[in-house]
């Protein structure tokens, strides 16, 4: 393993210690700290009701965290969805690896390989990274939004590495 510094900015107030990259606030947690979190609320309403309360709060998330970034970098269309798959790898999350796009469409396909969720779960034999569909099509409908376009999509998880026979995940983005 090779290690390096972060790729993405991060500055933190001297006064408040509050951490921020590209002007919006964060929080540094172990990841440990973070899925056992997921995995009780989970276990408390259900995966399926999680998952959902998730894909909602994502969307509206991904959209916001777009538009900003956006507007920040100057960037547009195709580069927005690139930026966020970028921005998500650098964070720890796992790396986002767009196989393909295509905005006329509302069409996405997303890789992950190196998951947390799977690196701190293992083989548990189902999808577990359902919390990052919403962040998906947040994220295109934002960048279809700035377009001008009307359409709107879903996404979903379609296979995971904690499930047998697979080394990586995968979610589609479609239209509605």
């Amino acid at each position: 393993m090779t290690k390096m510094a972060p790729e993405l900015p991060i500055e933190v107030d001297s006064e408040t210690g509050v951490w921020t990259t590209d002007a919006l606030p964060m929080l540094y947690v172990p990841r440990h700290f973070f899925i056992n979190n997921h995995v009780a609320v989970e276990e408390a309403l259900g995966a399926e009701k999680y998952a959902e309360i998730l894909y909602d709060a994502g969307y509206k998330s991904a959209w916001h965290w777009c538009e900003k970034e956006a507007e920040l970098h100057g960037l547009s269309g195709v580069a927005v969805f690139e930026h966020y798959m970028t921005r998500l790898s650098q964070r720890g999350w796992g790396r986002f690896i767009t196989e393909q796009i295509d905005l006329e469409e509302g069409t996405a396909q997303v890789r992950l390989e190196h998951s947390a969720f799977v690196y701190q779960l293992g083989k548990v034999g189902r999808k577990i990274e359902y919390m990052f569909t919403g962040w998906f099509a947040g994220a295109m409908d934002q960048i279809l939004s700035a377009r001008g376009s009307e359409l709107r999509t879903v996404a979903e998880q379609v296979q995971s590495a904690a499930e047998e026979g697979h080394d990586h995940g995968l979610f589609v983005v479609k239209p509605q």
